[in-house]
């Protein structure tokens, strides 16, 4: 992420990696970049530090003082100001060279002028055909937000499964990163070697990230918007981030039905690519005020919208629709010679593999396709990761116990256990192995079923 640096000289930017990076981290970037030795920088979140005088003035500044403090716990994310105060001269890089134009060079012509315009239209297509989610993994999902927040602060997570060849995304299961909810925002306290626990877990699986998902507030409902400017801004990162072109954003909210009833909806889009464009080339501003309409993304600089130049654009530009299926599997085995009777219906394979399922309703035909690939063995019963409730081995324990008639290997089928067995002591670097065995429902080698069991039985 970037971070802007304010000092005497002017406003300059930092690459950092992530919110989790300590004061001391962030002075070792800021000494090579911008040629400031670390013990000759006071650092901090106060405009005020720029009007400091005398040393004695610069002991008032405390909030960056201690070096082992992460930027996250500052409320530092992409865009934020910190302010540099430094003793001493230095020489501060130029700017880009100056190209001659108009009677001393290259004439600009129209269609120049046309050219350079950024013009922001709807996408009508996204490049997801459709995305799908295991029915146990989204409720685990929504239940949580639903029954313990109470859809009162944000949640958000990472979805991964699997792209399709003609751009179907499908969802197995969801990695909840640490994180810190509010009513309007949500700050990703990322743990990079977590994550590649996780990415290498999801590997020997068969899967990988996908896409996003983040509930919005009872209070966020009540305003008129599909995505908040801070929620496109985070969108657009992540989406950016990923490089794949499939990313899909999905969003829980709180709905009241007809009935007056309020029931719990899921919504996918993709950002546009005129919005990740954007945003990898810096155009949005990162900050918001309190008066500012978050239903607008603001601009650094002017863009054209419905053939005016505006630095305001509605967020629903950003955002591509992408259709949502079920690719829950009725719970039986499937062959594709079968053909299986329903209620006022019919459900068949086809020569594809995929499972054909045929019903009526009142004036109405329904016709649904369910990959056979989803019969996948992952559960999602084990707790989640980075919740406010504690999972220690009489959790594994438990859970073993619950399930003592399956063969071990249905027993870890769950990517939230075997993310905790990675970050147990002893294990770490086995659980992708592990996560293979569960993937082609091959046999748990008897010295990783052993020490597992042995795990459970210290609690």
């Amino acid at each position: 992420m970037l971070l802007r640096i304010r000092s005497r000289d002017g406003l300059e930017r930092v690459q950092v990696g992530g919110p989790h990076v300590s004061i001391s981290q962030l002075k070792a970037l800021i000494e090579p970049q911008l040629q400031i030795p670390t013990h000759n920088q006071t650092l901090s979140t106060d405009r005020n530090l720029l009007l400091a005088k005398t040393p004695a003035d610069l002991l008032r500044f405390t909030d960056m003082s201690d070096p082992s403090r992460p930027l996250s716990s500052l409320n530092l994310s992409h865009g934020s100001v910190v302010f540099l105060y430094y003793q001493g001269e230095r020489t501060v890089r130029g700017g880009p060279p100056v190209c001659p134009a108009g009677s001393f060079g290259r004439k600009m012509t129209m269609d120049d002028l046309i050219a350079k315009q950024t013009r922001i239209t709807r996408q009508e297509s996204p490049h997801c055909d459709s995305v799908s989610f295991d029915r146990d993994s989204a409720n685990a999902f929504q239940r949580y937000v639903n029954e313990t927040l109470v859809f009162a602060v944000k949640r958000g997570g990472f979805m991964y499964g699997t792209v399709s060849e003609e751009g179907r995304v499908e969802v197995d299961f969801i990695y909840e990163p640490p994180q810190q909810g509010m009513e309007d925002d949500l700050i990703l306290l990322r743990d990079p070697e977590e994550e590649k626990l996780v990415d290498a877990i999801a590997a020997g699986l068969g899967r990988k990230r996908v896409g996003f998902i983040f509930t919005q507030t009872i209070m966020q409902d009540k305003k008129d918007y599909n995505f908040s400017n801070k929620e496109v801004l985070q969108a657009a990162e992540l989406h950016a981030e990923s490089g794949l072109k499939e990313w899909v954003t999905v969003v829980v909210k709180l709905e009241a039905n007809e009935d007056g009833d309020a029931n719990v909806h899921f919504e996918a889009f993709q950002m546009s690519d005129m919005c990740v464009k954007l945003f990898k080339e810096g155009w949005f501003v990162t900050e918001f005020g309190e008066d500012d309409d978050p239903k607008l993304s603001k601009m650094k600089k002017e863009v054209v919208v419905g053939g005016k130049d505006v630095k305001e654009v509605d967020n629903d530009f950003f955002l591509v629709v992408v259709k949502i299926n079920d690719h829950q599997l009725l719970n039986c085995l499937l062959n594709l010679s079968w053909v299986l009777r329903v209620v006022n219906g019919s459900a068949k394979a086809n020569n594809a593999g995929s499972l054909i399922l045929e019903y009526k309703a009142p004036e109405k035909h329904h016709r649904l396709s369910f990959s056979a690939s989803r019969l996948g063995p992952l559960s999602s019963t084990f707790p989640i990761e980075n919740r406010n409730n504690l999972v220690t081995m009489r959790t594994l324990k438990n859970h073993l116990d619950r399930t003592k008639s399956l063969p071990f290997v249905k027993r870890i089928a769950d990517f939230h256990l075997l993310l905790f067995l990675a970050m147990s002591h002893g294990l770490g670097s086995d659980v992708p192995a592990l996560a293979e065995c569960v993937s082609t429902e091959t046999a748990v080698p008897e010295g990783y079923q052993l020490l597992i069991e042995s795990m459970a039985n210290t609690s």
